[in-house]
């Protein structure tokens, strides 16, 4: 057997990811289809609720992905302390608060080209996560709100602190 022929092994986050991974590092999932039917496009599993330590990293890896990021659009209720902009790798990225709910964030990438990401909140547990960031990345996927309801993420009180 070459190691053409070896099966790769799949890249899997560990099951202990919840204790390893600090603030500032982006547990993303994005859709793989260019087709994007759903209502959301991924989802993102920041680990604490300070923007400037969680949205660097998420920048970095969508740019990685989708090209560079102009816009993020936020609730700022959901935020400790949200800024007008950001310098990442030496681009300005703005943000804007919007009232989209805290379950979501917009990214824009250009005039006209928005993706709409779920926020899955830093203290869910690791099984809830991983769910509800399949359920985003499904071409059926819900809203977000329903998502985080179904898979035992869901809210009653606001979470920001």
């Amino acid at each position: 057997m070459s190691d053409t022929d070896t099966p790769r092994e799949a890249k899997l986050l560990p099951d202990a990811i919840h204790k390893i991974v600090k603030p500032g590092t982006a547990l993303l999932r994005l859709e793989t289809t260019h087709a994007r039917q759903g209502i959301l496009d991924g989802a993102w599993w920041p680990r604490s609720r300070d923007i400037g330590a969680e949205l660097p990293s998420l920048i970095i890896a969508l740019t990685e992905h989708l090209g560079p990021v102009t816009r993020v659009g936020l609730d700022s209720s959901a935020w400790k302390s949200l800024p007008t902009r950001l310098i990442i790798d030496d681009r300005v990225v703005h943000i804007d608060s919007f009232p989209v709910g805290d379950d979501t964030v917009l990214i824009t990438r250009g005039d006209r080209d928005h993706f709409s990401l779920l926020v899955i909140p830093p203290d869910t547990t690791p099984d809830a996560a991983r769910a509800a960031m399949a359920r985003a990345v499904s071409a059926d996927n819900a809203t977000a709100e329903q998502i985080l309801i179904d898979t035992g993420t869901g809210r009653t009180r606001p979470i920001a602190r």
